[in-house]
């Protein structure tokens, strides 16, 4: 994997926490009140954050050539680690929360991301195969 690579999948991972992030805070009214259902938020919230996980797997996938399974597995799980100590380090002290509780009700959502890439990576290596 090249320098600039690297820097993309991790400014990439970095963006795919941060997007969800900025969005959520249109729905908090000053002083933290949700202003609509929980439910609500939580559903738009997992539709941002994977509509803009897909799209930054795309961009990333246009810097590779080869081995696309291969950095399937590695953005995937990469994107997850950077997503979960994120939201270790500012999300749950926001929160209030234990780990716990914040892995039973969010941090499970993100093992879509390794699945997704994988998937990419499969679907990008199965076409250049037959090509």
């Amino acid at each position: 994997m090249t320098r600039k690579i690297i820097f993309k999948n991790i400014l990439l991972g970095f963006l795919s926490w941060l997007i969800p992030f900025v969005v959520s805070f249109f729905f908090y009214r000053p002083g933290g009140e949700l202003v609509v259902p929980y439910a609500t938020f939580k559903s738009t919230i997992m539709a941002v954050g994977m509509i803009s996980g897909s799209y930054l797997l795309f961009r990333y996938f246009k810097l590779v050539d080869t081995d696309f399974i291969r950095h399937g597995v590695i953005v995937g799980l990469s994107w997850l680690a950077i997503n979960i100590v994120l939201d270790s380090v500012i999300l749950i002290p926001i929160m209030k929360t234990t780990f716990q509780d914040y892995f039973m009700s969010i941090g499970i959502g993100y093992a879509g991301i390794p699945a997704i890439s994988i998937a990419m990576g499969y679907l990008l290596e199965g076409k250049t195969k037959k090509a």
